[in-house]
């Protein structure tokens, strides 16, 4: 569960070594042949998993500043980085005037392409979190900001963008922490109550003394240590949202009063010789079964009829794992920047592991475990090391991260690379070495025929599509053969092929 990079550019040798060097930085990677592909693949099913663009300029189907202009009218937050050989100021200047974040020269080192990005990331994940604190702050926040990618919470959302087209009282039902305020704030911003105020009551942790008035306000000297007068949590509503959360813990004095309220639109304030009207939106919420409560008498029969008009169950995040993916993904992001860290992702073990957990403490939980481990973290990617109390509770050794060998300076990964989790592996059959026996450099033509050596015994001698995996055209392919002394390898399946291909 790494951060996605899409690299675009019309040359398959340059998508390959960048994909290579990225790939090593411990971050996904996907790739367009051109500035069309590369458009329709963001806008399509997978764009939301992109997190930063690395652009070519020059392209021949759409050039880099034009997929920029058409990006930023509909992916405005994107970052972009431009990687192209045209190296003059002018290209700098106008990339950036379109709207790229970075502007880097080819050949650009594996090193500075990995800065380049992380920068890209954290400056993409703060933007964003700014916007969505503005939009909580201004009480904007709406559906479409909120992670939600299974079926359960998509129902949830078209059951809450329903009850925004209206003024009808709302419950919102869940466990702690599946995020019931934030369903709340997101009807809010939805509705015509957008930018209204939004206040929040814990019924639960108001002193018993005071709720009334907290609730309903009290004027001056209408009790002892009354200096001043107190509007009360329903007139700063007004013309907004008042959202009473662990409406069941409300002691039932003030649940009498509150029904009051509710039906006539108007509070008494303490001492006070007349009511005040107020326009309020109501939506409570509860982690508690109010039906049980009224059936045992412990909540009034009337209240809840009045509160539970329309209900909306929000489900745990145990039944509801296709979000524990994006909500990892976006803590990892989010804390990673603010800490200054360079984690990009989880390993696949980790991921397992986050996945199969039950998560009791729903949603807060998972943010504070990723927040956590990103603290400790000192690797590129999250590992099962990093959540020992979760590894425990789920019966998992987590072993400590073994050292990652340093990276060899070159795109090709030695045999001896591990994988991104930092455990060492077996070497693989398909694994190509830089270097030679006493550390030195290979020369690339060996390279270019052990690697071709290794497509044609990967691919069983079926020459076509050998050159289509390494990019390159079948005539250029049997060309390369002759000249590195390889047309005889597997020459009876290879020339099979070549007839079929001629026939």
């Amino acid at each position: 569960m790494a951060q996605t990079v899409l690299i675009v550019d019309d040359d398959p040798v340059q998508r390959r070594l960048l994909e290579a060097a990225i790939s090593r930085a411990g971050m996904t990677v996907v790739t367009a042949p051109g500035g069309q592909p590369a458009l329709e693949m963001i806008s399509g099913p997978r764009g939301e998993q992109i997190a930063v663009m690395l652009l070519d300029l020059v392209m021949p189907d759409m050039d880099g500043l034009t997929v920029l202009r058409k990006l930023r009218a509909s992916h405005p937050d994107l970052p972009v980085i431009v990687l192209t050989a045209k190296g003059g100021i002018d290209s700098a200047v106008e990339a950036m005037r379109a709207g790229a974040n970075d502007f880097l020269v080819k050949p650009a080192s594996p090193e500075r392409i990995t800065v380049s990005i992380r920068n890209a990331l954290k400056i993409g994940t703060l933007s964003g979190e700014v916007t969505r604190l503005k939009k909580k702050t201004e009480n904007r926040l709406m559906f479409e900001d909120l992670i939600a990618r299974s079926g359960e919470m998509k129902q949830v959302i078209r059951l809450g963008q329903r009850a925004a087209q209206s003024n009808i009282p709302i419950l919102i039902e869940g466990e702690s922490g599946v995020g019931k305020e934030l369903i709340a704030r997101a009807i809010q911003g939805s509705s015509d109550r957008a930018g209204k105020p939004f206040v929040t009551v814990n019924c639960g942790a108001i002193p018993e003394n005071l709720v009334e008035s907290i609730l309903f306000g009290h004027e001056k000297g209408s009790f002892t240590g009354a200096t001043d007068k107190h509007l009360g949590k329903f007139q700063e509503a007004d013309g907004g949202t008042l959202f009473l959360d662990e409406i069941g813990e409300l002691r039932m004095d003030m649940q009498v009063k509150l029904l009051r309220a509710l039906q006539e639109g108007e509070v008494d304030p303490v001492g006070s010789k007349r009511p005040v009207k107020v326009d309020v939106r109501i939506i409570s919420a509860t982690n508690r079964d109010l039906a049980e409560l009224t059936r045992e008498g412990l909540f009034r029969e009337d209240l809840y009829y009045r509160l539970n008009v329309f209900p909306i169950h929000v489900p745990p995040l145990r039944q509801r794992r296709d979000d524990i993916a994006a909500l990892a993904r976006h803590f990892i992001s989010r804390f990673s920047a603010e800490e200054n860290k360079t984690v990009a992702g989880m390993t696949p073990e980790a991921d397992d592991l986050i996945e199969s957990y039950a998560w009791p403490g729903n949603v807060r939980q998972l943010e504070n475990t990723i927040f956590r481990a990103v603290v400790l973290c000192d690797g590129p990617m999250l590992d099962v090391c990093d959540f020992p109390q979760i590894a425990g509770a789920m019966g998992i050794e987590a072993r400590a991260r073994k050292p990652v060998a340093q990276a060899e300076p070159a795109y090709f990964a030695a045999q001896t690379q591990e994988p991104r989790g930092g455990f060492a592996s077996v070497a693989s059959p398909y694994a190509v070495s830089a270097t030679d026996a006493v550390g030195h450099m290979r020369k690339l033509e060996e390279l270019e025929a052990e690697i071709i050596r290794m497509a044609i015994s990967r691919y069983d001698g079926h020459m076509s599509e050998v050159a289509r995996r390494l990019g390159i055209g079948r005539s250029t392919l049997y060309r390369k053969l002759k000249e590195l002394g390889l047309e005889q390898h597997d020459a009876g399946r290879a020339d099979e092929d070549q007839r079929q291909a001629t026939g």
